[in-house]
């Protein structure tokens, strides 16, 4: 698998992740995460984006559309890889 980040939550609590995959879909980046204590739940799928100093930001979709069309190419990537 691969990386390990830790994220804080709106209650400022921590969770670890694993980086599971990036990609980009329509000028946009984006990760697909796993919890590090639970690899069989649902991938999460956050956008990425950069703040003004450069730190990266990982950001909850909020556009169903935008959401949809990022798990359309992870769900490829992941077939692709599977083949």
């Amino acid at each position: 698998m691969g990386e390990r980040i830790t994220l804080v939550d709106e209650m400022g609590e921590e969770h670890e992740f694993i980086i599971v995959a990036t990609f980009g879909v329509n000028d946009e980046d984006y990760a697909a995460l796993l919890p590090a204590d639970n690899i069989e739940s649902p991938t999460f799928i956050l956008r990425m984006e950069r703040d003004d100093n450069g730190d990266m930001l990982l950001l909850g979709i909020a556009d169903d559309e935008e959401l949809n069309d990022a798990i359309a190419v992870y769900e490829e990537i992941q077939k692709e890889n599977y083949q």
